[in-house]
């Protein structure tokens, strides 16, 4: 019995068995999808089953205690940035995290455009600046979805929105420079790309990366997933190679 066909973003592998793997899908009405592909590690399935890749999905009768079963056809491939250390750290960290945080089959579709808008980005541009700014928006926009939002339309002391140029790293709220005066170091940066769109200079990019990569780290990754977010520390080291 065919459960639903639907078109979804490759964000995870994991072998099962002794030719197979499970895979997992964000699709664009059911969220993250997981099933079980027989063949997956074949030499015909193995260009296929690559995180950032577009497939045709169709998931099959699945009883209480086992996976679907999952078909997949190449829709879109993004093989060829593997090729590329930067574009891919990028898009092995973004499928990663998609894969470990998003509880299965929770409709989350502007995660899905987004996820496929960043994608798009590093294919269109593999350097970074044609995409880094999409990467911190992405973070941003997984936590909101999962509960953990940042704060950022007033100050947390003053309860104005003017100036605002700091985020508490304990509640998520933006400050002010004048409320955060004296206790700056203990505050991120806001950069302005956040709050107001648009582009961002590299110094904004990182400052962007270090606010969102602390929420990560604190709400969603924690010390049992300390293997994915080192996906994300090597993406980050590359990054800083490439601004010198």
């Amino acid at each position: 019995m065919t459960l639903f066909t639907t078109s979804g973003i490759v964000c995870a592998l994991h072998h099962h068995g002794e030719h197979g793997v499970i895979a997992r899908l964000l699709t664009p009405a059911m969220g993250l999808v997981a099933g079980y592909v027989r063949g997956g590690r074949s030499r015909t399935m193995r260009p296929i089953l690559i995180p950032g890749n577009v497939v045709a999905a169709e998931l099959r009768g699945r009883a209480t205690s086992r996976l679907a079963s999952l078909t997949v056809e190449l829709e879109h491939s993004r093989a060829p940035l593997l090729a590329e250390p930067l574009p891919a750290a990028a898009i092995e960290w973004a499928c990663a995290l998609t894969a470990v945080t998003l509880p299965e089959e929770h409709s989350y579709p502007a995660l899905h455009s987004a996820l496929s808008a960043l994608l798009d980005a590093i294919e269109a541009a593999p350097a970074a600046r044609g995409w880094a700014v999409a990467l911190v928006q992405y973070e941003r926009l997984l936590l909101a979805e999962l509960g953990f939002g940042l704060d950022l339309g007033a100050c947390a002391v003053a309860g104005t929105a003017n100036d605002l140029a700091y985020v508490s790293p304990s509640t998520g709220r933006a400050v002010s420079r004048v409320g955060a005066m004296g206790y700056e170091a203990r505050l991120l940066s806001l950069p302005p790309f956040l709050r107001e769109g648009g582009e961002a200079d590299w110094p904004d990019i990182m400052d962007g990366l270090a606010l969102t990569g602390h929420f990560l780290r604190r709400n969603l990754l924690g010390d049992r997933r300390v293997d994915v977010f080192a996906a994300r520390e090597r993406l980050t080291e590359r990054l800083k190679r490439v601004i010198g």
